[in-house]
């Protein structure tokens, strides 16, 4: 049977009903009209009894548990995907330009390397017109194939530079020679190429969360993270936030200690103010496998 929407008022008496404390009930219709009861019932899903069961559950909450706990931890997921969007961004841009500048000058006599069977897989190159669709729909692009009507192509400084991180994380899987993926990841500190397209994975499953104002604090990566360079992962910790983000230290680490550095005291001060506020969100990202 599909449910019926609800009034605020309707969605306040739920909330009591199930044990959450509401003290100020205005408040909480601000709240809830802004946040949304769907959204905010991500950050209050860690209170219920039955957390993490997604099956049967109550949706009845541990007693105690407040309406504002869980709005806090929602204002604490938007600050980090603000800080966290800003690094990532650092590291697909950097990811981009070596990929760039080193298989442009490699291949100088295929200025579209990219649909070149020497370097890319038949696979990869069999789709490529799909990805380009988009890419073509850059005034930049446009402006290329107005000036050479001839070129199915822009040159790959440019095509590469439309390219979204889920394009350039499958440009990278499918080079066709091992010591085109070996050069690349190694620059970013990675030996086996196996664990860096691991990483990239979870850097833009990370990515995509961020960009679409996705749960964060209760992450759970869809593959596990291999274990390498960025640390040892086992099946406690292969999926969750924490751990991904020892990954995006790793690699923004070999691009720039400084803005690794940054990002670090950015995310520490943003759980400082929450945990100052709420003492117990400390032991809530814990039990989420969320920042230790």
């Amino acid at each position: 049977m599909v449910k019926k929407a609800t009034t605020l008022e309707e969605q306040v008496a739920l909330l009591r009903s199930r044990g959450v404390v509401i003290t100020d009930e205005g408040k909480a219709r601000e709240c809830l009209l802004d946040i949304g009861y769907y959204r905010l019932g991500s950050y209050l899903f860690p209170f219920e009894k039955t957390y993490p069961r997604h099956e049967n559950r109550t949706h009845d909450y541990i007693a105690g548990t407040k309406l504002a706990d869980a709005v806090a931890l929602y204002y604490f997921d938007f600050d980090l995907r603000n800080i966290l969007n800003r690094y990532l961004s650092r590291i697909e841009i950097a990811l981009r330009t070596y990929i760039t500048y080193t298989l442009s000058n490699k291949y100088k006599s295929s200025p579209t390397w990219f649909v070149n069977p020497n370097v890319m897989t038949d696979s990869y190159i069999m789709h490529f017109d799909e990805v380009y669709a988009d890419i073509k729909k850059s005034p930049v692009i446009k402006r290329h194939h107005k000036k050479y009507p001839g070129d199915r192509y822009a040159p790959a400084w440019k095509t590469i530079e439309y390219m979204s991180f889920g394009n350039l994380e499958r440009l990278y899987c499918n080079l066709r020679n091992p010591k085109d993926r070996q050069e690349i990841c190694r620059y970013f500190g990675v030996i086996r190429s196996k664990v860096f397209e691991n990483y990239l994975r979870a850097l833009l499953y990370l990515r995509n969360l961020c960009a679409h104002n996705g749960v964060l604090f209760d992450l759970r990566l869809t593959r596990s993270l291999k274990s390498g360079p960025a640390g040892s992962f086992n099946r406690s910790n292969d999926y969750c936030l924490s751990s991904v983000l020892r990954v995006v230290e790793y690699i923004l680490k070999n691009i720039s200690i400084n803005r690794l550095n940054e990002m670090k005291l950015a995310i520490s001060n943003a759980r400082t103010v929450l945990i100052s506020k709420y003492p117990q969100a400390e032991k809530l990202l814990k039990k989420t496998g969320g920042l230790l």
